[in-house]
């Protein structure tokens, strides 16, 4: 693979379990070597070297504290290796947990802390070092919901006030669309796409891309003349705005481009009949999945009525399932 990453910015190379993005990450910190190319920090050459000699920080998902040392100990610990005096140490220390928001727990040890508390003490660490780069590997991914959203945000807000580049893992694509600048789609051991976390998740370039950030409509078929594309079973349906495609062909739909009609309701676009399936409610909005008269099944995703859930409709309520033909992406059938 080859990657740049530019100065400043926050990276995240995500991808199924497997796919290699935690191998690149510790390649590029040094913790597992690489077996031909080079990787350059800050435009040095630091294939070679070892890890405490090429200036990164580098925070684990376990965020591998020392159980027996207090929170400044820790945060200290890079900076003792690197014979820092005593004095800058006390300062940068106290410096860094206060950007971190742990000032007060300095004396604390990590068995003390809760989850996201340990987890700063882990990135103040890692940032007290001033390093060229900051490399984080799934650092939420012990955290419970409530209290990942807030280290998420916290994290983008820390990186940003930096300016530090940084490089994210991470196998949840909210986690990665909501702080990268940029997202690294891995595929076994290949980038599948790179790009801003707009354009994989409006534009995937590929059917995997597609799938791994969420499309559940992802129709099979083939372009005909005109702007007609011919599903598997035979219907046709009309596309807007597509690049042509020669060969076998995805059209993916996302479940928010889909809506949901009474029958006989006059709608421009493509329009097929069906019977709701199943209906999933999940707090501001509904998913319902439909099962169309040629047995396709497709799902779409509606604002929840404002007011309790008398508008929810029940299951094998029969519906025009409709999105305009301009809806969606087509992609090669690879």
């Amino acid at each position: 693979m080859t990657l740049s990453i530019r100065s400043g910015e926050l990276i995240a190379l995500l991808g199924p379990s497997g796919c290699g993005k935690t191998t690149t990450l510790r390649m590029i910190g040094g913790f597992v070597d690489v077996s031909s190319g080079r990787i350059c920090s800050a435009g040095r050459d630091i294939t070679g070297l070892a890890p405490n000699r090429r200036n990164m920080g580098f925070v684990f998902q376990n965020y591998a504290l020392f159980p027996h040392m207090t929170v400044a100990q820790n945060v200290a610990f890079g900076l003792e290796m690197r014979k820092v005096s005593r004095a800058e140490i006390e300062r940068k220390v106290k410096a860094a947990l206060e950007r971190v928001r742990l000032g007060k727990l300095s004396d604390r040890l990590p068995k003390q802390l809760s989850g996201g508390q340990q987890q700063r003490v882990a990135i103040a660490r890692a940032l007290v070092v001033e390093p060229d780069v900051l490399l984080l590997d799934e650092p939420l991914s012990n955290l419970d919901a409530a209290l990942r959203h807030e280290m998420k945000t916290e994290i983008r807000q820390l990186q940003q006030s930096l300016g530090v580049t940084t490089v994210l893992v991470t196998h949840d694509q909210d986690e990665a669309i909501s702080t990268a600048d940029r997202m690294v789609l891995m595929n076994n051991g290949r980038v599948e796409q790179i790009g801003e976390p707009s354009a994989l998740f409006d534009r995937p370039a590929s059917r995997f891309t597609a799938e791994f950030m969420g499309i559940p409509n992802l129709l099979r078929g083939r372009m005909k003349s005109g702007n007609l594309f011919e599903l598997e079973s035979g219907l046709q349906l009309c596309l807007e705005g597509q690049k042509r495609i020669i060969g076998d062909a995805t059209l993916a739909l996302r479940a928010e481009s889909l809506t949901l009609a009474t029958e006989g309701a006059e709608f421009s676009g493509n329009v097929l009949k069906g019977q709701i399936q199943l209906v999933g409610y999940h707090g501001t909005t509904v998913e319902y999945q439909v099962r169309t008269s040629n047995e396709m099944l497709l799902t779409t995703r509606v604002t929840a009525p404002a007011l309790g859930g008398n508008d929810i409709l029940a299951v094998g309520t029969g519906v025009d399932i409709c999105w305009p033909a301009s809806a969606g992406t087509l992609v090669p059938e690879t």
